[in-house]
């Protein structure tokens, strides 16, 4: 099964249903609960998210998303070893940089985002969601 690390902003887009990227990340949100993929987050994009969420949606509506994110995700740590690879990139943003290095640690086969500039010098593949939504099987019809 294909693993990949979803960006910060690829799960904000589904959460938060930002249009007109909702529907992609909701195929792959979709995609991991039918075991089709296995989707993972860095754990450092836990808080950001519910900092985003609880400024643009308030407080509940963050504590559900992180509650969503934790039950349902995988989760990649961020240890000491994590900061240290990270701070090794040579990327200009470190948020980014320490994606890639989450990405890295967890073994997935690609990072999902819609910056891909911003993952240039990943050593592991980078995806949009549009990429991963249209590569994925069309889900069973009921």
């Amino acid at each position: 099964m294909k693993q990949y690390l979803l960006d910060t902003s690829v799960v904000l887009d589904l959460l938060l249903n930002r249009q007109p990227w909702a529907a992609d990340a909701a195929v792959i949100w979709d995609a991991h609960r039918q075991q089709q993929i296995r989707a993972w987050i860095a754990a450092f994009t836990v808080s950001t998210i519910h900092y985003v969420v609880r400024k643009q949606a308030g407080i509940a509506a963050a504590q559900s998303a992180v509650r969503a994110c934790v039950t349902t995700l995988d989760i990649a740590p961020t240890q000491h070893a994590t900061l240290l690879a990270a701070d090794a990139l040579a990327g200009s943003d470190f948020e980014d940089d320490l994606q890639i290095a989450s990405a890295v640690q967890a073994g997935v086969d690609a990072i999902v985002t819609r910056d891909p500039k911003g993952f240039a010098a990943s050593p592991i593949a980078v995806l949009t969601p549009a990429d991963l939504a249209a590569s994925l099987p069309a889900p069973p019809t009921p």
